[in-house]
């Protein structure tokens, strides 16, 4: 497997210079006497809305000591597709709720098929809805107070099952002044594998409170993936194009 499409593939698992105004949201005032169904609700009110996103993605990766960085060319469109477009069109990938693609010109090799590589290479059962939230700083499950508890740590709200499962637990911490995702994670403590992924900073974009710095710690046994993620230059609801046709003659590889 190349490196560099590992990197851009991790991302979601997954140029723009017409840029919206955009500013770093900060925390208000945090209330911290709210029931679960008050929490999950407000949550809910915080969830962008929009057609289509663009944006600079820039992708920082460390794993066994090795660091790379890469800037990418980013575009949504919310339940449909998720696009990544290296420089020069080298590596280019497109995620469908179908499945993961993508293609790699400096060896031209192709990926065209399921979402296992991608749970893979994050250590957990992921879809498209999944690696989209994970992009925009939603919960990986779908919060209901009937299955849901709260508690409260250090001006955030600890948001967990009421029934954790012995061979996989799951915590969403939120912020206790904006109620957006301030962590999510997911421990699988038999297999030693643990996901968790921190929201460190988000921006107001047209009104849309969307992520602007986000870090992914992927750990399996002794082994630990490290990707940041900083959203940059960012644009709603303009009209995009997700060109992406594998060339003929590229070999397909099996992850």
């Amino acid at each position: 497997m190349q490196t560099t499409s590992k990197i851009i593939l991790g991302l979601c698992t997954i140029l723009l210079f017409n840029c919206k105004s955009a500013k770093t949201v900060r925390g208000g005032e945090a209330n911290l006497n709210l029931s679960t169904r008050q929490v999950i609700k407000e949550n809910a009110k915080q969830v962008a809305t929009f057609k289509t996103l663009q944006s600079r993605l820039k992708i920082s990766y460390t794993q066994k000591g090795k660091s790379q960085s890469h800037t990418v060319t980013f575009r949504a469109k919310k339940g449909e597709s998720i696009w990544i477009n290296a420089p020069f069109s080298v590596i280019r990938a497109l995620v469908t709720p179908e499945k993961v693609s993508f293609y790699n010109k400096l060896d031209k090799t192709y990926f065209d098929g399921d979402y296992k590589y991608l749970s893979d290479l994050l250590g957990t059962e992921l879809d498209f809805n999944k690696v989209e939230n994970l992009l925009l700083g939603e919960t990986l499950y779908n919060l209901n107070a009937s299955d849901y508890t709260t508690s409260v740590d250090q001006e955030a709200y600890i948001v967990q099952p009421k029934n954790q499962r012995a061979l996989f637990e799951i915590f969403f911490l939120l912020n206790a002044s904006n109620f957006k995702v301030k962590s999510q994670q997911i421990s699988q403590p038999k297999e030693f594998r643990h996901l968790q992924i921190d929201y460190l900073k988000y921006q107001d974009v047209d009104s849309q409170i969307i992520p602007e710095l986000i870090k992914v710690i992927a750990v399996e046994a002794n082994e630990e993936m490290l990707i940041e993620l900083e959203m940059k230059s960012v644009s709603l609801n303009e009209a995009l194009r997700f060109p992406f046709k594998i060339p003929s003659g590229f070999e397909e590889i099996e992850l």
